[in-house]
């Protein structure tokens, strides 16, 4: 989110009974949904409520930005703040902000709070540009159920946090002889080179797409050492998008060369077993043998999708070994929320 000025003005109105599916669709897009929330249960939850509403804004006809606002008498609080990533820059947080400060205004409503993880950095600086400041206080909280790990998940730590792995390393030293593969039939699909990609939407992609599978190195660097990696002439991000939504990205680093290593391949879990997957890869793949390298090299380990070895074995990549390693669970060192 940004705190730039609006070029557009939306047009703000509470949200109806049709927009469910369009406000879930988005905060999934924003990564704002955990396991165990039930978003259809949390509109119903905001729009029923006597001290609560759910705010959307439109721009040309279309939802691109929502919050869930409500009070408990005394003071008023902010959920799923939402701007649709193509839609950011243009000062469309700040608005949709804003009409919930007057919503809560409306009904005397003095304080607006918001609760922001320490490591959301990009939030904590959007609502400092609102004139937003950080309490003084800390919050307790106490699960009255066990949420437990992702239902995704077919790992659990052990006694001690850890989780044993085994990666297995392919690779491919000629090209494929198949020309790239076509899009799924009846998508408006575009694929673009992400050129320099600012942290902020590196980090929304790795972290949506990641999160099932435990993707936790890049969530490890802090945003200086992140975009020295991306942001390198010699880092290529191919974004995959559907109907002008984000759905997948793959990371070619050709900074070894003649060796070129595909770093990163993934689809947002709306899009996994629609053949995007299929696509991304192949066409990933046939961009980097463009550059003629000796070899094309990627990883995969038992926390990745089940499919994903022989995903790659299908497209031409063959393992060439093994390592097994134990780490500790990113989800218990927080690199991972789960609460």
């Amino acid at each position: 989110m940004t705190a730039s000025e609006p070029t557009v003005d939306l047009t703000i109105r509470p949200a109806r009974a049709e927009d469910a599916e369009t406000l879930i669709d988005l905060w999934n897009i924003c990564a704002l949904t955990r396991w165990w929330n039930d978003p259809r249960q949390d509109f119903q939850r905001f729009t029923d409520s006597a001290n609560a509403d759910i705010l959307v804004g439109e721009d040309d006809g279309q939802v691109v930005a929502g919050v869930c606002v409500g009070h408990d008498g005394h003071r008023g609080w902010y959920y799923y703040l939402a701007v649709h990533p193509g839609c950011r820059n243009r000062g469309y947080g700040r608005q949709i902000v804003r009409a919930a400060e007057l919503w809560l205004s409306e009904r005397e409503i003095p304080k607006a709070q918001a609760m922001i993880r320490q490591q959301n950095q990009e939030a904590a600086g959007f609502y400092e540009a609102l004139g937003y400041g950080h309490d003084a206080v800390g919050v307790v909280s106490r699960w009255l159920r066990d949420p437990g790990l992702p239902p995704d998940s077919s790992v659990s730590p052990d006694s001690e946090g850890n989780l044993d792995v085994t990666i297995t390393y392919l690779e491919m030293t000629s090209p494929p002889q198949d020309a790239p593969p076509h899009p799924p039939a009846g998508q408006r699909v575009a694929l673009m080179r992400a050129e320099r990609p600012p942290v902020s939407f590196y980090r929304f992609l790795y972290n949506t797409i990641g999160a099932a599978w435990l993707w936790w190195e890049r969530r490890a660097l802090d945003d200086e050492a992140l975009a020295r990696v991306i942001q390198d002439d010699r880092v290529e991000i191919y974004v995959l998008y559907v109907d002008g939504v984000p759905a997948g990205y793959a990371e070619l680093d050709r900074r070894a060369e003649p060796e070129i290593d595909l770093a990163y391949f993934g689809v947002m879990p709306e899009y996994i077993g629609r053949g995007f997957g299929r696509y991304l890869l192949g066409s990933a793949i046939h961009m980097a043998w463009s550059y003629a390298p000796e070899r094309l090299t990627v990883n995969t380990n038992t926390l990745d999708h089940p499919r994903a070895l022989s995903l790659y074995q299908k497209a031409g990549f063959t393992p060439v070994g093994q390592e097994s390693r134990t780490i500790i669970d990113p989800r218990l060192t927080g690199l991972i929320p789960t609460r």
